[in-house]
Parts: C-alpha cells; sequence; structure tokens
C-alpha cells in the first residue's frame, strides 16, 4: 500500500529536542528565556535586519506592522488579491479597507500595474496619498513575496517614497530567498521596506510550529513592535500602560524550537532547489504541464512547487487532476480563493484583476517538503504521466 505523500510538513532532525528540553529543565517556558533573544540575534544576522522582533505569527506580525506605521479607521491599504487572506485581513483589523491588485506570472504583485494605479490614481494631499475615487488616505501597501518567490521592490520603493505610502514586505513565505540584482544585490526579502513580517507556521521552511516576526532598519519602529507585542507595559512593576497593547510574544519553547530550525535553513534550502530543479526535468516532457519559473531577481528558497496546467492540451482540469492525487494518496492544493472574491471583501475595490484569474484556475501546488524522496518526486510525475492524453 503506498504511503501518503503530505503537502508541505516540518522535518525535525536537528537540536529541536535538546533545546526544547533545556527551556522544559529550567522551567523557562513562557514569553521570556535566552531563546527568544538567540531566535532574534539569529535572524537579525541571517536576513541583516539592524531589528528583529518576535511575535506569536505572522499575521500579528502584520497587525503590529500597519499600526505602528499608522494605519487607521476609515484608511485604505493597496494589497494583492493572490496571497493567504491573513495579508488582508489585518487591514480590516485596522479597521481599513483594502484596494485589490493583480498578480504577474509570479504570483506576486503586479508592480506595473500597481505603480500604474499610484500614479494615475491616487493624489497627493497633506503629503499623503489619497485615493481619487474614494477620497480615503492610502498610507500603506503590503507587498507579499508568494510562494518565497521575491517581488521586484525598486521601482515600487521608489514611487511609494514619492508618493508617502509605507511598503510593508509579507516575507512569511520567503524565509532564505535574496535578491541577487541591484539596487538590493544581496539584501533578504523583507529588509527592503519600512517594516517586513516573517511566518513561523508548521508549513514553512522553518517552523515554530506558529510565530512570527518582524523585521526594520528603524529604531523607533522596533521599539514600538516589542512594546506593543508585549500588552504595553510602561511598568513592570506596578503595571503601568499608557496604550492598548497585545500579547503577542513568542514563547521560549517555540523560540528554541526555531533555533534549532534555523540551524538547519542552509540544507533545506539546498534540498528546495534539488527537488524543484528534479521537478523541473521531470516535467518539462509532458505535454500541457509546467513547473512554474521563479523570478531571476533573487536566489529564490523554493518554499511551495507550482504545477501550471493548460487544461486543453493535458487533457483535464485542475480539480480533476487534483482528484486523481487524492486517490494516489498524495496530498495537492489549489491556489488560495483570490481575496477580492471573499465574501468579507466583494464590495472592495479592485483594479484590472486578470492574471490572477488566470492562475488561480490552472495552478496546483504539488507535494514540496524540505524531506521529500527522489522516490516520492516520481510517484507524483507517474500521476502526471498517466493521467494526461
Amino acid at each position: 500500500m503506498s504511503e501518503f505523500i503530505p503537502l508541505s510538513v516540518p522535518v525535525i532532525r536537528g537540536n529541536e529536542w535538546q533545546y526544547i528540553k533545556e527551556c522544559l529543565d529550567t522551567e523557562w517556558v513562557s514569553s521570556a528565556g535566552k531563546f527568544v533573544e538567540r531566535f532574534e540575534a539569529d535572524i537579525r544576522r541571517l536576513t541583516g535586519a539592524k531589528y528583529a522582533i518576535a511575535c506569536v505569527n505572522g499575521t500579528a506580525a502584520l497587525h503590529i506592522a500597519l499600526e505602528i506605521i499608522g494605519v487607521g479607521e476609515g484608511d485604505e491599504v493597496i494589497v494583492p488579491t493572490l496571497t493567504f487572506i491573513a495579508s488582508v485581513n489585518v487591514v480590516r483589523y485596522r479597521r481599513a479597507e483594502p484596494i485589490f491588485m493583480d498578480c504577474n506570472r509570479y504570483y506576486c504583485l503586479d508592480v506595473e500595474k500597481t505603480v500604474s494605479f499610484i500614479k494615475n490614481q491616487t493624489r497627493i494631499k497633506a503629503g499623503y496619498s489619497y485615493n481619487i475615487s474614494s477620497g480615503k488616505r492610502i498610507p500603506a501597501l503590503i507587498a507579499v513575496h508568494v510562494f518565497g518567490n521575491a517581488v521586484d521592490l525598486s521601482e515600487l520603493v521608489r514611487v511609494c517614497e514619492e508618493r508617502n505610502i509605507a511598503v510593508i514586505e509579507d516575507a512569511a513565505e520567503s524565509l532564505g530567498t535574496i535578491y541577487t540584482t541591484q539596487p538590493f544585490d544581496k539584501r533578504h526579502t523583507g529588509t527592503i521596506g519600512r517594516v517586513g513580517c516573517l511566518s513561523f507556521n508548521g508549513n514553512k521552511i522553518i517552523t515554530t510550529g506558529g510565530g512570527g516576526m518582524i523585521l526594520t532598519d528603524d529604531e523607533k519602529v522596533a521599539d514600538s513592535a516589542r512594546y506593543l507585542t508585549t500588552q504595553a507595559k510602561d511598568d513592570e512593576v506596578l503595571y503601568i500602560h499608557n496604550a492598548i497593547g497585545y500579547n503577542y510574544r513568542l514563547t521560549n519553547i517555540q523560540a528554541a524550537l526555531g533555533v534549532a530550525q534555523l540551524e538547519m535553513l542552509p540544507e533545506f534550502l539546498k534540498t528546495k532547489r534539488q527537488n524543484y530543479l528534479l521537478y523541473q526535468e521531470q516535467i518539462a516532457p509532458l505535454h500541457g504541464l509546467q513547473l512554474a519559473p521563479v523570478p531571476e531577481i533573487a536566489q529564490n528558497n523554493y518554499w511551495l512547487y507550482c504545477l501550471l496546467i493548460d487544461s486543453a492540451v493535458y487533457g483535464k482540469n485542475r480539480d480533476a487532476l487534483m482528484a486523481e492525487f487524492t486517490a494516489s494518496k498524495i496530498q495537492t492544493r489549489p491556489v488560495w480563493q483570490l481575496n477580492h472574491l471573499q465574501k468579507p471583501y466583494q464590495t472592495c475595490q479592485t483594479y484590472h484583476i486578470e492574471k490572477a484569474l488566470e492562475l488561480h484556475a490552472r495552478t496546483l501546488n504539488i507535494p514540496s517538503s524540505t524531506n521529500l524522496t527522489e522516490k516520492q518526486i516520481g510517484r507524483v510525475v507517474e500521476v502526471l504521466k498517466t493521467n494526461g492524453k
């Protein structure tokens, strides 16, 4: 009987047990302890960010980022429609509204269309950009590095700086992705905008079970992030709070797991790339199928592999092929439902969304775990071979 092949699961084979046992033995298990500080320091060294603040998950990191930037009720935030919904929900946490943008061939924000919107559909008033259509202020934009693919931020950052729109990078899926072209050569995703946000959910390239990180080079942003994620405590003895804070700090146990996982990241990145190339080689001869390319502007972390399906040529569409994989005990998934079509956001403004509709209909994420074996890749490809025309 064939084993089940999951889509993307954590790999625990380093110092995880040792570091977590140390937390239990010393009873430092909550939101204080040496592993929290060590994890933050390790992330700073890896990404090159001046400051890193650990928190409970990537969504919390994004929430805090928007609050620090000053996004508030009645504002609007530019977001991609093709992303996990957390990148959009945080806008509503701040009682603001999203403006949905299209994606490019790499599933990331379509920079050309976004720049066009900013230049042609907004105007400057009192030092801020305002949406000509709604009359609302646009203080921020969230750029998501989808599936580990780096957003081409060069022109976007320049235009946003001119228009006083803060760029927040959702780098939840792109730990280990590094730009290789100017002007950001050797810079890690999440370190280009005003604030960057990471996630260490169970399906990410490294995990803390749940967890996130706020990255910034701005000392004031870092101080505010640390303050707000620890309940905005102004006096730890008398419990004085001069602002509304959040219980968003990462625990020492989770950070211990993260430290051990981060030690394995170079190996994970190497394996992810090798498996991508192996998939690419074996899928290339199959008519109507293609492993989605990655941007040439960065060294990719290959977090999640995307299969592009031309159903007219291949003979099966995404849903039919997904059913075949399920029958073969292989987990796959479609791209997230586009967010401008989700019930809470159907009345929000959109701007020339076309490519996202195509990629949503044609894309199937295939097994991408770091411990994926050559034999398992062969099983995935065999399903593709036996179900085409």
